[in-house]
């Protein structure tokens, strides 16, 4: 769209700033005179924007050399430009902002002065210079009678266009409006036009390139007329292909789809790819070669062609196998996991005495090029991030795929050419954007794939991660074999219930559980204040955090079995240091706790397992849940009645099987424990475990729900600084249960100190740190009397006080 010349914006040019910002363009070139709707989706362009139409609305319109770059850089531009005042601004729905700029005159940029947080220049008008001779006359007569030839030539353009070009008075203004709109101009011809400082140089140049333009028109129109002679249906392809061959012949341009085909028959071979596909490619290529360019089916295979040999069908990683610095990358990235650790190292030994002793067999089974491990434990322990650094101390390519919602299988195994749109699957991608075969292939997330009408990619997975079977792993798409036994793959699971037994068959389970206090610290001081320092750009001098600090953080402000809540709380309070460095009010920041808590405001959390006031009917329960261990709270009551019994809290069936055996075993032993046989009989009982929003399963509560039932029944509460965990019988026995490790971690961060767990439990306990089992005590349990007698405190109140006591503990 172009601005009448009259309104030349003389008066803003008048009194021009000398140094003003400069806006980059892509494809497209900004000539005086003209009205340029611009599209502006960068950050910087967007605070450029910001800025001046809250400013004078004026800024520099120059051309990137590069339009590929996001943000160019002084170098990467054209200097010659036009000025422009913004005369519309508006924001999109999709971030990005739609301007309407008015090109007044042509500058030139004199000097850059800034590039942060744009671009900034001091420029120069440039006037062209518009000549008023014979030959001025000369050359706007020969434009206009091309350009009218032109449209005549393109039934597409009404013929008004040229009835409007004869109307420009102006020389110049005619240039700017042909070069525009001229199709055969690409950007570097149209910054040429913008650059010429003659108007007849610019007319001259312009009449060149429309001449070409004119020439090929011309021909093209006399081929069709040629080719509509007793044209069938059938024909159709055929006569369109000779068409294109008389223009190349005119031309004189070479064959471009016979030089297309060599060079994908040299990619071929230069891709060292295995027969079948070879045969495949070749096949393929033979296909694409008797079809016409303009074919669907000449892109489809094109396309595969460039997926067959772009693959890293023989590209391998060499495996660094130096044990020390294996070693040494991990306790960089990650502190303590020992078990993984030592898993990786075992690995690298097992490779290393296979090369130095020629063991092939040892150095392609499971245990060695093929290894498929499964991280399970809580978010935030490092899973993923374990991968990452299993490739670096591997000297490996790292790549990841997530599986969370996935449900198609064709994710997987890819889609077949025969729909339109096919792609490999997902697997392929990788590797082919990681550039080797035997990357460290990270499957995040597979306990969360789904399944339906579309297929299940959990089974489709049983073929990738069984390395007896993908070393021909053979994709829809592809449908040539492709060899993924060098591949690591290492999945990541919150839990183990929810993958079908097959795939977890196939993989060799690694449990990461939570981590203690004192992990945390350790964890915080040696990564996480480090990482956030970077992030948040401070220096280490900076900012110190002391070890109450890092413990008041750990404690009242996140709740979690990892350290994710934790690093975004160190980076809540270092962003609040950074506000005073960069005020300058202070030049370092020693974190303390009350800084912690002035910076973070109140406690978000507090040890409330081990403060609760002690009131028969309660007891404390410890439960595994997928994102770690947890305290839960078990509460009875009861009223008259007719021995009726309500449970809620959202149990899940086996917990409201625990709760039955309790209360019938408690019943049926009612004498030998010193419970009035009537008040089974006479009330009825309510049993709930708060959080209600939050289903609830599993039978590890068995115990929790007969301690409190008892010491309802007797009126004697349990003590609160004990927890337990086991499941019981109708015969009153105590049998083992699992995730005791991240129980015990949940009790400690709690507060807790003592913890009742079965006997047959008590050898899970070496799997925690020495720091946890030196703090607290553990009651070894084989019976519910054992258990009572644990956990009851021995104080005598009768059950028709219990009123009295619960107003009184509530006061």
């Amino acid at each position: 769209m172009f601005a009448n010349h009259e309104q030349d914006g003389t008066e803003i040019l008048a009194r021009l700033p000398d140094e003003l910002p400069v806006l980059p363009l892509r494809n497209m070139v900004a000539f005086p005179l003209t009205m340029l709707p611009v599209v502006i989706g960068t950050a910087r362009s967007l605070r450029l924007m910001q800025d001046v139409m809250r400013d004078n609305r004026l800024v520099v319109l120059v051309t990137s050399r590069d339009p590929e770059l996001d943000e160019p850089l002084p170098d990467d531009l054209y200097p010659v430009g036009s000025v422009a005042i913004v005369q519309r601004a508006a924001m999109g729905e999709d971030n990005t902002m739609q301007i309407v700029a008015q090109a007044l005159e042509r500058v030139k940029i004199v000097e850059w002065v800034g590039t942060a947080p744009y671009l900034r220049a001091r420029i120069e008008i440039a006037p062209d210079i518009e000549e008023t001779n014979t030959e001025a006359e000369a050359l706007q007569r020969t434009l206009l009678q091309i350009s009218r030839d032109i449209i005549e030539l393109m039934p597409n353009v009404p013929g008004q266009v040229a009835d409007y070009l004869e109307q420009i008075e102006s020389n110049r203004l005619l240039s700017y409006v042909i070069a525009a709109n001229s199709r055969s101009m690409d950007v570097p011809a149209r910054q040429q036009i913008i650059e010429l400082d003659s108007v007849n140089a610019k007319m001259r140049r312009i009449i060149e390139v429309l001449t070409e333009e004119k020439a090929v028109l011309e021909i093209g129109q006399e081929i069709a007329s040629q080719a509509q002679e007793k044209v069938g249906k059938e024909q159709r392809e055929f006569i369109l292909r000779r068409q294109l061959d008389t223009i190349r012949k005119e031309l004189g341009e070479i064959d471009d789809e016979a030089a297309e085909a060599e060079d994908y028959r040299k990619k071929i071979e230069a891709a060292q790819m295995p027969e079948e596909a070879t045969q495949q490619a070749v096949r393929e290529l033979k296909r694409m070669e008797r079809l016409s360019s303009q074919s669907a089916e000449y892109g489809v295979i094109k396309t595969y062609l460039d997926w067959l040999v772009d693959l890293p069908w023989n590209a391998l990683s060499d495996d660094n196998l130096d044990i020390v610095h294996a070693r040494r990358v991990l306790d960089e990235d990650h502190y303590d996991l020992k078990e993984v650790k030592d898993r990786i190292l075992e690995f690298l030994a097992v490779r290393k005495l296979a090369k130095e002793r020629e063991n092939p067999e040892a150095a392609s089974n499971f245990e060695g090029a093929g290894a498929i491990l499964l991280f399970v434990g809580p978010p935030g322990v490092g899973k993923t991030s374990l991968g990452k650094s299993i490739a670096r101390a591997l000297g490996r390519e790292f790549t990841r795929m997530s599986l969370g919602g996935m449900r198609d299988e064709a994710e997987i195994r890819g889609h077949r050419r025969t729909y339109i749109g096919a792609m490999p699957g997902r697997i392929v991608q990788a590797i082919k954007r990681s550039g080797s075969r035997n990357p460290v292939f990270m499957l995040d997330e597979v306990d969360k794939i789904g399944s339906d009408w579309r297929g299940d990619p959990s089974s489709a997975l049983l073929e990738v991660l069984d390395p007896q079977q993908n070393n021909a792993f053979r994709d829809h798409y592809l449908d040539v074999d492709f060899d993924l036994s060098d591949t690591i793959f290492i999945a990541t699971a919150n839990q183990l219930d929810t993958i079908p037994g097959p795939l977890l068959d196939r993989m060799e389970v690694i449990q990461l559980d939570g981590y203690t206090e004192y992990e945390k610290i350790m964890i915080a001081r040696e990564h996480l204040v480090a990482r956030q320092l970077r992030a948040n750009s401070l220096h280490p001098e900076e900012v110190a955090f002391t070890e109450d600090a890092l413990r008041s953080l750990i404690r009242s402000y996140t709740r979690e079995a990892g350290v994710r809540n934790l690093e975004r709380e160190i980076g809540s309070v270092l962003r609040k240091v950074v506000i005073k460095i960069a005020a300058g009010d202070v030049q370092s920041v020693e974190v303390t706790a009350e800084l912690v808590r002035e910076y973070l405001g109140k406690p978000r959390f507090r040890f409330e397992a081990a403060d609760r006031a002690e009131i028969p009917g309660i007891s404390t329960g410890l439960a595994w849940t997928p994102v770690g261990g947890d305290v839960l709270f078990v509460e009875a009551t009861r009223s008259k009645g007719r021995g009726n019994m309500t449970i809620t809290g959202q149990l899940g069936k086996v917990m409201e099987e625990s709760v039955r055996i309790a209360y019938s075993y408690l019943h049926s032993h009612a004498e030998e424990l010193g419970i009035r046989e009537d008040l089974f009989e006479n009330s009825d009982i309510h049993i709930h475990v708060p959080e209600g929003a939050v289903p609830k399963d599993g039978p590890s509560a068995g115990i929790t729900m007969t301690t409190a039932l008892y010491s309802l029944f007797v009126g004697q509460p349990a003590r609160a600084d004990v927890a337990m965990t086991g499941e019981i019988t109708l015969r009153g026995q105590v049998l083992p249960i699992g995730g005791v490790k991240m129980k015990v971690l949940a009790a400690h961060r709690g507060g807790i100190r003592t913890v009742i767990l079965p006997e047959h439990n008590m050898d899970d306990l070496d799997d925690l740190p020495q720091e946890v089992r030196d703090d607290m005590t553990f009651v070894p349990v084989q019976r519910i009397d054992q258990v009572l007698e644990a956990a009851i405190r021995p104080v005598e109140i009768h059950p028709e006080d219990l009123v009295t006591v619960r107003s009184h503990a509530m006061a």
